[in-house]
């Protein structure tokens, strides 16, 4: 049985490469390249998986700017079919973001919408639960496991101490977790064709923005201890102490 998937994905700074002023700890990021946040991959692979397995579509929806037709390409080399763009708010409010995507999945016949159940940027891990809610499609969550059988969707979630199997009717959320899979890298052939597939465009609609204000984005100060040991016997018998005294 074909499934039609929907995914969102999201364009972040790469924080591997993100420093911070030393002086006021704000983070610097003029010239520090944007990429696909890495639970999106893990997103977009679980939908492309399920494609080859029981054919449909995969849409893939991204609520970015005019820079993020990077990522919209890079989905569609790994195998998705069409994208959506959804442009015209520069914050990160996951209430507005939540509103803009339900909008436009609303629009869009699906089976499943298929997410990351955070993002590396600011770890809310509200979106998922914020776009059941719009929606009034069950969300089954942290999924490391995903099972499909005519219209029910059946999910392995990761809790903290074991794993729960938790089945729902289709349409349905899920929200997945990184050891969902590895995402493959896609062929050359398919990166050359990503290139030429048209991306739809348009600006968010109705946005209520919340009048919350950031008081501060700074990296908390570190104050470390830094002691050189120029006898290495010394040191290890140093830091040999600190390590049993943090572990008693």
């Amino acid at each position: 049985m074909p499934y039609n998937v929907i995914v969102l994905i999201k364009q972040i700074p790469d924080i591997d490469q993100m420093k911070t002023n030393p002086g006021t700890g704000e983070p610097l990021l003029q010239n520090v390249p944007l990429r696909m946040e890495n639970l999106s991959k893990n997103a977009v692979e679980a939908a492309v998986r399920i494609k080859e397995k029981n054919g449909g579509k995969v849409t893939v929806l991204c609520f970015g700017t005019d820079k993020s037709t990077s990522v919209m390409k890079e989905a569609y080399a790994m195998g998705a079919d069409e994208g959506y763009l959804i442009t015209g708010y520069p914050g990160n409010y996951p209430s507005v973001t939540a509103k803009a995507l339900a909008s436009k999945i609303k629009e869009i016949p699906h089976d499943l919408v298929i997410l990351g159940n955070q993002s590396a940027d600011s770890y809310t891990g509200l979106l998922p639960g914020s776009i059941s809610a719009i929606l009034g499609e069950p969300l089954l969550g942290n999924a490391v496991d995903i099972k499909l059988q005519e219209k029910q969707v059946s999910v392995v979630s990761a809790l903290e101490d074991n794993n729960l199997e938790i089945t729902a009717e289709m349409p349905a959320i899920v929200s997945v977790a990184q050891e969902i899979n590895e995402p493959r890298l896609p062929p050359v052939l398919q990166i050359m064709a990503a290139g030429r597939k048209p991306i739809n465009q348009s600006a968010a609609s109705d946005l209520q923005v919340p009048e919350i204000k950031t008081l501060s984005n700074r990296a908390p100060k570190s104050d470390r201890k830094r002691i050189v040991f120029e006898d290495p016997a010394k040191g290890i018998e140093e830091v040999s102490k600190v390590i049993r005294e943090a572990i008693r």
